[in-house]
């Protein structure tokens, strides 16, 4: 799994990781399917687990969380 070093304590998956960055830098749920090869649901499923591992509410405070997690690093 990677994870930047500030988070440790969050069980995110590698994929919920690379959707976090993927919605952080712009990309619709539709783009993202089609980047990682997986089902519009799928992505949307992704999103919402991480939500809520994150005890967050929005797609803002995902793109938050990712800056500050620093997982643009994770993009290509």
């Amino acid at each position: 799994v990677v994870h930047s070093k500030k988070q440790k304590d969050i069980p995110l998956t590698d994929r919920e990781i690379q959707v976090i960055a993927l919605i952080a830098q712009g990309l619709s749920l539709k783009d993202i399917s089609g980047q990682l090869k997986i089902s519009v649901k799928t992505v949307e499923t992704h999103k919402a687990r991480s939500l809520e591992k994150l005890n967050l509410k929005s797609r803002a405070d995902l793109v938050k969380y990712a800056l500050q997690q620093g997982l643009f690093d994770l993009i290509p």
